[in-house]
């Protein structure tokens, strides 16, 4: 678990340091920074997208898992914890974020809109809490790091994301706000239960569902991307079960082959 717990104190650390700077970042430079960010979301995006093996297993998941998500109000119920975290943490508060506090309570689709002046998102801490989650949870490094460090006690993949997560942080923290150190909790739930789990899951990951799932999770990342730039406000967290779509789909493909064959 030593992993874990280095990858959110980086997470954290990163989180502090672009909370000092966005104190005294002027915002047209913070809007720059989130764009800066959108983009390089995106282009991470499509780099692991295309790591799949099987399109039609990718356009099945993203499709089904959309359904499901949107059916479910995943990304809803996601953007209620973090308002939860922000209620029962983050108590000092200025009066101009009481008051949009106010204006937005209860309705996530504003939470994560854009901003009519720049065209992006608003910075809240909802919002930067849920795509801080998704963005450092669904990569492969995250699974494959997981189960080394639980099986074999190599670190050096989650230690490797954790510095790559702790500058990310940075630029996330100046953007989206104080939310984006919260995604330290999911990073604790989600790689601890994996790195404690890895010896019981690892026999039935392969190479192609770490592939399909790298895919899935490419797909996320470029939603993610383009909601920073504005370009199209997506919940993106309504898309989570294509993941597990993904998984779902190598699993079954012997059975699938069997009834096409047969």
């Amino acid at each position: 678990m030593i992993a874990v717990f280095v990858n959110c104190a980086t997470v954290l650390a990163g989180s502090i340091i672009g909370l000092l700077f966005a104190k005294k970042i002027p915002q047209k430079i913070t809007d720059a920074i989130q764009l800066a960010c959108g983009l390089v979301s995106f282009i991470m995006g499509i780099q692991m997208a295309f790591k799949y093996q099987n399109v039609v297993y990718l356009a099945l998941a993203l499709i089904l898992g959309g359904i499901t998500g949107t059916l479910l109000d995943i990304d809803g119920k996601i953007l209620a914890f973090g308002k939860l975290l922000e209620r029962i943490f983050i108590k000092n508060k200025s009066k101009e974020q009481n008051s949009i506090s106010k204006d937005t309570a209860g309705q996530h689709e504003e939470q994560s809109a854009p901003s009519f002046e720049t065209g992006r998102p608003k910075k809240n801490f909802a919002y930067g809490f849920l795509n801080a989650s998704v963005l450092f949870c669904v990569g492969a490094m995250a699974i494959v790091g997981s189960f080394k460090a639980g099986i074999e006690h190599d670190y050096s993949i989650i230690f490797l994301k954790s510095i790559l997560d702790g500058f990310i942080a940075i630029g996330f923290t100046v953007a989206m706000g104080v939310g984006t150190a919260f995604s330290i909790i999911t990073i604790f739930l989600y790689q601890g239960c994996l790195t404690l789990l890895s010896v019981l899951i690892a026999p039935y990951v392969t190479e192609q569902m770490i592939a399909e799932l790298t895919g899935s999770g490419g797909a996320l990342i470029i939603l993610i991307g383009i909601n920073l730039m504005g370009i199209k406000k997506i919940k993106t967290a309504d898309y989570l079960p294509a993941v597990l779509f993904s998984v779902i789909f190598v699993l079954c493909e012997p059975i699938i082959k069997g009834i096409i064959s047969g």
